[in-house]
């Protein structure tokens, strides 16, 4: 009895507790026998464990390249600025997979071969997997996305045909130089450099072709400039990539890439196309 007379804990108090934690622990442990006594014996073996680890990866990988084609996928660029945002993809997926290949196989080492770890030194380990193989890696990370991005930007690439696109929920109004309008339907010469000039009459919407470029904001009073260039004639997929409200699942729009004669014909002759073909005395002074 305790000096305030509180009864006190008796000695084995958490006997109790051990047992009941103990009993679960060892169904746990006849349940984990029972599985693997339950699988094939081929299965047990090493040579069996082997093909199915090869059959399962070759799946895991069918599926995964499967998802790597379509009208939306980024890694089917058509473009100079797609191919650099691709490059980029790739560039930080196999760092990313070399970095989890480093990390597990020293989490292996841990616990194979813990006295190795040991020796190498808990300063040398934190020095080296802290700050110095980082710091290399993402050095290399941003040096690629810096120069790979560089195909994104319009600065400095010359002129280009200037379309305008005009967002509102939830549709895409696309305005040529000649005056022609589409709705939902972006028309691209060829082989030519586009310079997308996006704004919004309402909220902010995202365009974005992933075959083709990146994704830039449409924004309500501002206008911002994104630049597109097809490398051959095709369709292509292109969607609001910004939450606009109740529809913007289905906010999405076309993209179609003609030769440069067939583009004129579908939109008509620029102002300037104008003016040059003009008689005397109708084309300005």
């Amino acid at each position: 009895m305790h000096a305030h007379r509180v009864q006190r804990v008796p000695c084995n108090g958490n006997g109790g507790g051990d047992r009941l934690v103990g009993h679960r622990l060892d169904d746990r442990a006849v349940r984990v026998v029972h599985f693997v006594h339950g699988v094939p014996s081929f299965v047990r073996t090493s040579r069996g464990a082997g093909v199915l680890f090869r059959f399962g990866a070759i799946a895991a990988g069918g599926l995964a390249l499967s998802a790597c084609a379509g009208p939306l996928s980024a890694l089917q660029p058509e473009g100079p600025a797609a191919r650099g945002i691709g490059t980029l993809w790739w560039v930080m997926l196999a760092a990313g997979t070399a970095i989890f290949l480093v990390v597990a196989s020293v989490l292996m080492l841990a616990f194979v071969r813990p006295a190795w770890l040991r020796r190498f030194g808990e300063a040398r380990l934190i020095l080296w997997g802290g700050l110095v193989v980082p710091l290399v890696i993402l050095s290399g990370l941003v040096t690629a996305a810096l120069a790979l991005g560089e195909r994104v930007l319009v600065v400095g690439r010359g002129e280009a045909l200037r379309i305008e696109a005009v967002a509102r929920q939830w549709t895409w109004r696309f305005r040529y130089p000649g005056g022609y309008e589409t709705d939902d339907l972006l028309h691209l010469p060829a082989g030519r450099d586009v310079d997308i000039v996006l704004t919004s009459e309402d909220v902010i919407h995202g365009f974005w072709v992933p075959r083709l470029g990146g994704k830039l904001d449409a924004i309500p009073g501002h206008v911002n400039v994104i630049r597109l260039r097809a490398d051959r004639p095709g369709t292509y997929g292109g969607v609001c990539a910004e939450y606009c409200g109740i529809g913007h699942a289905p906010m999405r729009f076309s993209v179609e890439a003609h030769e440069p004669d067939a583009f004129a014909r579908i939109v008509g002759p620029s102002d300037d196309t104008r003016q040059d073909t003009a008689p005397d005395g109708e084309g300005g002074q």
